[in-house]
């Protein structure tokens, strides 16, 4: 199998890039208070906010998941509100969330004019996004670290520091000596660095790359780092734009996203009584969710247990008219069948409410709602 040669892209500095999103802008957009919702959309967030409640009376698990337009609505500092108040315990997203995070972090600016910059075969090749998150997810395999984490420590930490050729070298070799599982990742995961100094794209000496993060404060997931709160995300190769530079290594890359499914998973085990909240997340959220539930599911079997007793809120703008929990699931025929954020969570035995609505006055107004009466 003929294989395309990344090391013939040319990334160009990300400044050069022309960016449509502004987090400053978006920002004062959300403080000036969401638009209109219609009176089912305040319903769904004031059981939804009863819900979560309970559940934190409960010590039950309040999942958040979330598609990248959550934060190119300018919605992180809210969302981090929701986690500092104690409000929500998981967050989880997928790579394009993490990367529109991480750039407004970086220069306050994200989203690239996707027709453009197809045609002019410059689309998701850019230098600074494509080499330091990947970089970041190299080092962070090799501190066992998860994907979300490893952002985080990179904007927390300002820098990544990459070992010279000769130190990841020694570390595999002593690693190998070991019968101890996370020591032969660690070997594995410093060998797939060494691939990358071999393949000519790091210097065999090793460096400190130095990226100061002057907007931090807007980033969801540096804020979600500070709280004690877990953040994972669950991303797919080929995918994000990411994929697309001569730095990046699949392998680093499931060794941290396998942490954060993991990670997924313990908090769906503990979601007896309590909510999962899926937000413009049509594919990512549902696929990962019944996998998660159904492994949760067959270790608490073993233990003689269940999950049970809790809500699925999913909003979306796409309209549904039909009615899930009282008809049950729609025919084949039916186009409603194929809403795959509807179908799939309707089959997972809790309580399924469907909202259409912009997460950008949603969000909001559900965090205004938990604020009352506190």
């Amino acid at each position: 199998m003929d294989l395309f040669n990344r090391n013939e892209i040319k990334p160009k500095p990300l400044a050069e890039r022309v960016n449509k999103l502004k987090v400053l802008k978006l920002a004062e957009k959300i403080e000036r208070g969401p638009i209109a919702l219609s009176e089912e959309a305040r319903e769904s967030v004031r059981r939804a906010a009863e819900r979560i409640r309970s559940a934190r009376e409960r010590g039950a698990a309040r999942i958040l998941t979330y598609g990248a337009h959550s934060i190119k609505n300018g919605l992180g500092p809210t969302m981090a509100a929701l986690a500092d108040e104690g409000w929500i315990t998981h967050f989880a997203t997928n790579g394009a969330g993490i990367i529109h995070d991480w750039e407004f972090a970086l220069q306050a600016e994200s989203g690239e004019d996707v027709h453009r910059y197809v045609l002019e075969g410059q689309f998701g090749i850019w230098e600074e996004t494509g080499r330091y998150m990947n970089l970041s997810f190299l080092v962070g395999a090799l501190e066992g670290l998860g994907y979300a984490e490893s952002i985080a420590a990179t904007i927390d930490c300002g820098k990544i520091a990459v070992p010279s050729l000769e130190r990841l070298r020694a570390m595999a070799e002593e690693s190998a000596r070991s019968d101890d599982p996370a020591e032969l990742e660690r070997g594995a995961a410093a060998m797939d660095l060494a691939t990358m100094i071999a393949r000519g794209n790091l210097p065999k000496e090793g460096t400190v790359y130095e990226i100061p993060h002057p907007f931090k404060e807007y980033s969801l997931i540096w804020r979600l780092r500070h709280a004690g709160v877990t953040q994972t995300c669950h991303p797919m190769i080929g995918h994000d734009i990411i994929y697309t530079h001569p730095v990046n290594f699949p392998a680093a890359i499931g060794r941290c996203a396998e942490r954060d499914f993991l990670a997924f998973v313990r908090s769906v085990a503990n979601l007896k009584g309590g909510i999962y909240l899926s937000v413009g997340s049509a594919v990512m959220s549902p696929m990962i969710f019944e996998k998660a539930l159904s492994m949760a599911r067959n270790a608490a079997r073993q233990r003689g247990e269940s999950i049970d007793d809790f809500d699925i809120h999913v909003l979306d703008l796409a309209p549904s008219r039909w009615d899930w929990n009282s008809a049950g699931e729609p025919p084949v025929d039916n186009p409603a069948y194929y809403l795959r954020f509807c179908k799939t969570f309707s089959r997972m035995g809790g309580d399924m409410i469907y909202t259409s609505a912009d997460n950008a006055s949603w969000i909001p107004a559900l965090l205004a709602e938990l604020r009352k009466n506190r």
